[in-house]
Order: structure tokens, then sequence, then C-alpha cells
């Protein structure tokens, strides 16, 4: 009888033990893709707690740890600046070329570049603020390019004027310091009016006119050889919108259209100048240009060298 007692207390001790260690004992992972409960007890997927520790790791970091602060710029690749900056300095490629008897622009290739096209010009500035900004706020309206030919006497008045045409993307080119006949002139007057407009104008815009008209269009043998050497491109024109005939007085800006569009042909070399009446006259040229399916041709895309 004492044994059996004795038999039956070890059993009993040995079964609480069991039931205390399988208690304390975790329960076993759910099978993959079955629910189970997040912290406030209510099921949820792999999936969504993946996602919640995605979420987790894409917030920025807090004050005082790694990564980029709020306001800083994160820093490029080694090289990708340099990279960025030789592709904005590589230069437009040359489609085309001046016709040296007409003065037209044709292009080099054309099979492969259109042909109806026209080089916009401007000449005897920069006079005008109030004239200026309007021309270019038209010419970018139409996307356009255009070759602004200064005087030296106006860029020395104005230089604030030129930077402006240089920052809002439009080429300068050179038109004499004084609007002289240079035809008439020695080499001596010849060289400075044509060598001091250079000056001046890499001075105030860090590189010179690749361009060159002469006034009145009246350019001989000493003004060629002036212009080859300093390493600009010799044109007159080859379509006068006759703007310069015109007066405060007695002017038309329809006029100054109809001249234009009387002469237009693929190519046109087309010469305006900065007054008034070409102001108001701008925006209806360029809208019946592009309405004959004419392009403009960008200044920097003509090859000085051919």
């Amino acid at each position: 009888m004492k044994n059996k007692l004795l038999w039956a207390l070890a059993a009993c001790l040995i079964l609480t033990a069991t039931a205390c260690r399988n208690s304390a004992e975790p329960s076993a992972a759910p099978p993959a893709g079955q629910a189970q409960p997040d912290s406030t007890g209510t099921a949820s997927s792999p999936a969504s707690s993946n996602a919640i520790d995605q979420a987790a790791q894409a917030q920025p970091p807090q004050a005082g740890q790694g990564g980029p602060q709020t306001g800083q710029a994160a820093v490029p690749p080694a090289g990708q600046d340099k990279q960025q900056q030789a592709a904005a300095e590589k230069p437009a490629p040359k489609l085309y070329k001046l016709n040296a008897k007409s003065y037209d622009i044709v292009p080099i290739d054309p099979e492969a570049t259109s042909k109806k096209v026209v080089l916009l010009t401007f000449d005897d500035g920069p006079k005008d603020k109030d004239m200026l900004e309007p021309l270019l706020d038209t010419l970018d309206k139409h996307h356009a390019k255009a070759i602004f030919f200064v005087n030296g006497y106006r860029v020395k008045q104005h230089p604030e004027l030129l930077k402006l045409i240089q920052e809002r993307g439009q080429t300068i080119g050179n038109h004499s310091w004084d609007h002289i006949d240079l035809k008439k002139e020695g080499k001596e007057k010849v060289d400075q009016q044509i060598g001091d407009v250079q000056a001046i104008v890499k001075e105030a815009t860090g590189s010179s006119p690749q361009f060159f008209r002469p006034p009145f269009g009246s350019g001989g043998d000493i003004v060629r050889a002036k212009v080859k050497e300093e390493n600009m491109l010799f044109m007159t024109w080859s379509n006068g919108s006759k703007d310069w005939e015109m007066s405060t007085k007695s002017n038309d800006p329809d006029k100054v259209v109809a001249n234009v569009l009387e002469q237009l042909r693929p190519g046109s070399n087309i010469l305006m100048h900065e007054l008034p009446w070409t102001v108001k006259a701008l925006d209806k040229l360029l809208t019946e240009l592009e309405g004959k399916e004419y392009g403009f041709v960008d200044p920097s895309s003509i090859d000085i060298g051919l």
C-alpha cells in the first residue's frame, strides 16, 4: 500500500513538471502564408508585414541621424557634374552655311536638313530696353533665334543690354563701331572700327562675335581681310524688311511684314532693325512664316568656315 502511494505521488510530480515546461515554450510558427496576429491582436499577412517594414525603412532619418538633412542637395556620383558640364558646352552641330553670292542660308546636307528656313537679323543696336525686351520676348514665344548686329558706340552706352541679348540665348554680331561706310576708309580705320567692337563685346560677354555685317552692306577687300583675320563670317542680307525707310511720323508695321513676305524664299537672310514699328510687326511676321511652314535658323548651327 505504501509503495502504491509513493508511485502515485511520483507520477503526479512528473505530470506537473511536463505541463509547466509546455506552457513556457513558444508555439510553433504558422505555415508560410498563414495570417498571424500583430501587436493589436489583428491578423496580418506576411505581405502586409513586409510592406510595413519597407515603409519604415523608406521614412527619412530624423535630425542627427545619417543621410542628407532637409534642404541639402544630394551629392552626385564622382564625375557626373563634369559630364553634364561637358555636354552643355558641346557645340551645336553645323547644319547650314552661307551662300557667298546671294547671302542666303543653305543646308550643308540638303538630304538631311530642311532648306525651308530663314535667318532673322537685327541691326544697329542695342538701343533701348523698352524696344529690345519685346523683341526678345517675341523671339522666345516662337522659339526663334536671331543675330543682333551691334555698333560699338551703342554697346559702350548700354553694356547691360548687350549682356541681356546674350542671357536670352541670342547671338551677337559685329556691325562696326560708328556705323560708317567702311568701303571708303583705309586699313587703320577699318581695323579700329571692327577690332574695337570685337574687344568690347568680349569684355562684356566673354566671347567675341563670329558674324560681321558692314553698315549699308558696303565693304571692300580691306574690310573682308580684317573680318577674316578676326575669324568672322562676312555677310550682308538677301531679304530686306525696309523698316529703315520708315520714320516715327510715317510707319506701318504691316508693311514691314509685307515687304519680307514679298521677297520670301528658302534661306532668306532677313534684315530688320531695332525700331518701334519692327517690334510691333515681329509677332505677326513670325506667325506668317510659321504658317508657311518656315523654320528659324539657329545662328550657332551655321558653319562660318565654309
